[in-house]
């Protein structure tokens, strides 16, 4: 008990520091950016979201809680990783601009946003940086294009007279190629005939893989159309070898969530209490708390002291 006490106090403490939240926080004028020094190179940012157990008093089976997790890459440096719930932070843009700023972002530096396309992640990167450039995950867009195609499979070879697996199937082919190249607008209209075709089907033919092929259509339409404008033409990007996908973040949300908060753990969490030890985790992967501790204790003796534990104790 007294150390669940403390450890919600030191991170209550940590948010207090966080200045207000702003619509945007870019600052200044093209002509004083233009007389900064150069970057490095391009600030990686990776956006993925997570769940965990949610506890609620009225009900053991509450469901999932949303949790947002980040990482930042630099060209030269230490990456950064943060990490907040959404129902319960009220400064989420303040907490990825600080992880940014503590990496020295400057306003000139060109910064790249990978996500998943989702409406929490999307917002939240917008208005960070004046060069900022923004890319729908390629993992999340195959993956769905595999479940539509796997659902597919489950179709009767020959329904009647037609083929109508192989015809699908060469459809879904299509409309990946055309995705991974950045051909949105002859994605969308693959969509359509996909659209059209299976309602054909399923006036004749009453399955529930036709059912569930429908759905999937329809959903994955709305997210392409929510995201059209952060699709770019991967091709390019993978033989030029540039990132294309949030991988790197997914060793992010082992670490900072699924190994503590999920992985062989019974417990559930308030939006409160994983919000709090979101924070300390995120300083124990950033080997960052010596830092703040000496911050808030400027007679904290350095770390080359090698007795600096009795000296502190004492």
């Amino acid at each position: 008990t007294s150390l669940r006490r403390q450890i919600s106090q030191v991170a209550e403490r940590c948010d207090q520091e966080l200045g207000p939240e702003q619509p945007m926080f870019i600052e200044g004028c093209p002509a004083d950016w233009a007389t900064l020094p150069d970057p490095d190179g391009p600030l990686t940012v990776g956006l993925d979201g997570g769940y965990i157990h949610l506890r609620d008093e009225s009900s053991r089976k509450a469901g999932a809680l949303e949790v947002i997790v980040g990482k930042s890459i630099p060209t030269e440096g230490q990456p950064k990783c943060f990490g907040f719930v959404p129902g319960y932070n009220d400064k989420p843009r303040r907490r990825v601009f600080e992880a940014l700023k503590s990496q020295g972002l400057p306003m000139n530096q060109t910064v790249l946003f990978l996500s998943d396309g989702g409406d929490t992640v999307r917002e939240l990167q917008f208005y960070l940086s004046p060069y900022a450039e923004h890319i729908l995950d390629w993992f999340h867009i195959t993956m769905r294009l595999t479940v539509m195609n796997q659902t597919a499979q489950g179709l009767p070879e020959n329904l009647g007279e037609d083929a109508p697996r192989a015809s699908l199937q060469k459809d879904f082919e299509r409309l990946k190629w055309c995705l991974w190249h950045g051909n949105v607008w002859r994605a969308l209209q693959t969509m359509e005939c996909l659209e059209g075709e299976l309602e054909r089907l399923a006036d004749e033919w009453n399955l529930p893989p036709l059912t569930k092929l429908q759905r999937l259509l329809h959903e994955f339409d709305t997210y392409i159309r929510a995201n059209r404008d952060f699709i770019p033409n991967y091709g390019d990007r993978y033989r030029y070898g540039e990132m294309i996908s949030t991988a790197f973040v997914e060793s992010t949300v082992n670490g900072l969530i699924s190994k503590r908060f999920v992985k062989k753990q019974q417990m559930r969490w308030t939006r409160q209490g994983a919000h709090q030890l979101l924070q300390v985790r995120m300083h124990v992967l950033n080997e960052d708390w010596r830092t703040v501790f000496e911050r808030w204790f400027p007679h904290m003796p350095p770390a080359e002291h090698q007795d600096w534990p009795q000296t502190w104790a004492a």
